[in-house]
């Protein structure tokens, strides 16, 4: 996000796309064989959404650098420098540039999300300077980013019912809230707070915060917050099973803009959902 918050950018780099309908239907489940850079680029009026998926033959990887078809994300240790190439769906259009992520500190270790620890998540760097230059559209800011990491043996859908999520930066690092509804009935809520170094501070876990659901699809969101009480200030993504939001609250003492995200993996396993999914995630043939 930019400093003056007027524009936003995310970026996930799948091995094994979590919500690929090719992945679901693919027999072999080869994370290998669907592969994706997911871009969204966030603007004042309009935004630009890339999810190309590609297979085994546009992927190569080592330590510090992977490729994934023309995008590629590489780390020499003090910087995380991706490289963007990928076009737009349904209607194409280009989001190209470079975008360089300098976090200040890692954090210890990941959180395991489910009861059998098959699911796993690392918010290495909550709160690092980021530098966004792209050359399509013409566009450059700096600001904060968020980089995590997550891997998981089984797919989404059979660990969880849904979850939300949302992250804040604070005077010093960042604020994250994690609430998760398993498969089996039982939840798991994580209230965390890092300074700017990754290490972790002491955090009061907040009050339940109710939200609207989403105006389109009608996806349900909630949070958590000091005094019980959240505003959502825009809807990013209003899909049939997920949303992404930015909220105005109260954490840690401090007055937040969060980015809050709710993800019902319900509705994500109806097939009338997935069959939807390849009109913006494309695969080439080749």
């Amino acid at each position: 996000m930019s400093d003056d918050g007027r524009q936003g950018l995310t970026i996930i780099a799948f091995i094994g796309s979590v919500f690929s309908p090719y992945y679901a239907w693919d027999p072999r489940r080869d994370p290998f064989r669907h592969c994706a850079v997911n871009v969204v680029l966030y603007g004042e009026r309009s935004n630009r959404f890339c999810m190309t998926e590609r297979g085994r033959r546009a992927v190569s990887r080592d330590a510090t650098h992977l490729a994934i078809g023309p995008s590629d994300l590489e780390w020499d240790g003090t910087t995380l420098t991706i490289n963007l190439d990928e076009v737009t769906a349904p209607i194409p259009s280009r989001v190209r540039g470079t975008v360089r992520v300098r976090p200040t500190g890692l954090t210890p270790g990941p959180f395991t999300l489910d009861a059998r620890g098959q699911h796993r998540w690392w918010p290495m760097a909550p709160s690092s300077p980021v530098e966004v230059a792209l050359t399509e559209p013409t566009l450059a800011w700096s600001g904060t980013a968020y980089f995590d990491t997550n891997h998981g043996d089984t797919p989404l859908e059979d660990a969880f019912t849904s979850w939300t999520w949302c992250r804040a930066d604070l005077n010093q690092g960042a604020a994250i809230l994690y609430d998760v509804r398993r498969r089996d009935g039982t939840t798991q809520n994580l209230s965390l707070r890092f300074d700017s170094t990754g290490a972790r501070r002491e955090m009061d876990p907040p009050r339940p915060a109710a939200l609207p659901p989403t105006r389109l699809w009608r996806i349900p969101r909630s949070t958590r917050s000091d005094d019980g009480q959240a505003r959502v200030a825009r809807t990013f993504e209003d899909t049939p099973f997920y949303a992404r939001s930015l909220l105005e609250t109260r954490l840690c003492g401090q007055a937040v803009r969060p980015v809050h995200e709710s993800l019902s993996l319900d509705r994500f396993k109806n097939p009338l959902v997935r069959l939807m999914l390849p009109f913006r995630m494309p695969r080439p043939l080749a």
